[in-house]
């Protein structure tokens, strides 16, 4: 099935069902429908800025749809796109869809152009306050919310999907919380079954975008998101080109997204990750030291095979990448049978199911797990501290510099005044 144009076709936001319904195609032959309902009360907004944060996410929801056939052309019915917002979706695209490009054997170099249809675009000045956390159910964001919980802010916390296993963990972190459910086309499913492209996009784009939409909603300033460090690093090369999983998690994607919010909002919408200038294993470190591990440890999880439809509540499936890793990071820092208690009793280090995985962690077998995971090098750190416990782990021989200190702090891109609140905090 070949096409020669993608489209977006139209959205529509009612406010009164509080539902976003965004339509794309290809060509005159097919349409898709996708929907957002923001299940919350809303604030007085305006309506021109909120016109604007739903375009954004009208065209970042859209790769869902436009990887399936690539068609060689975009069309846009719909929306407003100037030099500076055609210049950050065509990177998004492109960078963003670098796994899609290695898994399916294409060009990680196939361009991808948006068109421009606007000279400019006017910018809002919106005067906002307050700050929304971004709620995924692992350990990140619970690490962000109690960094900021007796900072003064005004805080709540805001989810996309899974409503039923995250309740108990919303419930615990008892902020005000902002439910958001996004429903694909089905077409999708039976589409990829008869060969459409199927394979990774650039989710945190798109939930970037989502955000900003629940923020205008709300009447808030900050969309606070927890991407640390680690998602910097690649995890392959292909083609000469860098391919990393978490790219829309980057710090690149994060100043790029910054700077299209200051064209659109001014300073009036901001965006930036909490735990941009810290490694997974300093999170690990202090979710599991300073009480927090013990706070969340029967709701929380990072397993991207938590959210089974048929329960009510998250779980760790203890096979994946994601829960090697995790494993892997809380070891140094909590007593052998508080993980082990995670994970349902067992010891996913010695599980020899799971060798291949932490070899690739290591990397000393291949590239690391296409993954949320955390650096070659901290992996390593945390090897090194589980092997003065676990002698059968000397099987992995790696090297690690002495100087190495995974509690650095890197840079970061948020803004000072937030920075000042939490540095006394995750200083060594």
């Amino acid at each position: 099935m070949k096409y020669s144009t993608f489209v977006f076709r139209n959205y529509e936001f009612d406010p009164s069902a509080k539902t976003l319904r965004m339509y794309y195609g290809y060509d005159d032959a097919l349409t898709f429908t996708e929907t957002f309902k923001f299940d919350f009360d809303f604030v007085e907004y305006d309506h021109e800025a909120l016109h604007h944060a739903l375009q954004q996410l009208f065209f970042l929801a859209g790769v869902s749809y436009y990887k399936m056939f690539l068609a060689p052309d975009i069309r846009v019915d719909a929306g407003e796109i100037d030099t500076e917002l055609q210049g950050f979706l065509n990177k998004v695209y492109q960078r963003g869809l670098g796994e899609f490009w290695y898994v399916n054997s294409l060009s990680p170099n196939t361009p991808v152009s948006f068109p421009v249809n606007r000279d400019s675009i006017p910018q809002f000045h919106l005067n906002s306050s307050g700050l929304i956390v971004g709620v995924g159910g692992g350990k990140d964001s619970l690490v962000s919310i109690e960094l900021l919980r007796d900072s003064g802010q005004d805080i709540a916390t805001w989810s996309l999907n899974h409503r039923s296993q995250l309740t108990p963990l919303v419930e615990r972190i008892g902020l005000k919380h902002y439910f958001v459910e996004r429903e694909w086309d089905p077409q999708m499913v039976q589409l990829n079954e008869r060969g459409a492209y199927n394979g990774h996009v650039p989710i945190s784009a798109i939930i970037a975008a989502t955000g900003t939409v629940v923020a205008i909603l709300t009447g808030r300033r900050d969309h606070v998101v927890s991407n640390e460090q680690s998602a910097n690093e690649p995890t392959l090369k292909y083609e000469g080109i860098d391919i990393n999983h978490q790219w829309s998690k980057s710090g690149e994607f994060e100043q790029m997204y910054q700077n299209l919010l200051e064209h659109t909002f001014g300073e009036g919408v901001r965006y930036y990750s909490l735990l941009r200038s810290l490694s997974e294993l300093r999170i690990a470190e202090l979710f599991a030291t300073q009480g927090w591990f013990k706070k969340y440890a029967d709701v929380f999880s990072s397993c991207n095979r938590a959210f089974v439809h048929s329960s009510d509540h998250m779980s760790w499936c203890g096979q994946c990448p994601k829960c090697a890793f995790v494993y892997l990071a809380l070891t140094p820092f909590l007593p052998a049978a508080q993980v082990q208690d995670l994970f349902g009793g067992r010891n996913l280090l010695l599980n020899p199911e799971l060798e291949i995985i932490y070899r690739q962690l290591l990397g000393i077998d291949s590239n690391k797990p296409l993954e949320c995971v955390g650096e070659v090098k901290e992996s390593r750190a945390a090897m090194r501290e589980a092997r003065k416990t676990h002698v059968e782990l000397r099987r992995y021989i790696f090297d690690i510099p002495n100087s190495y200190n995974f509690r650095a702090l890197s840079p970061n891109h948020m803004p000072p005044e937030i920075y000042e609140l939490i540095e006394p905090k995750i200083r060594q």
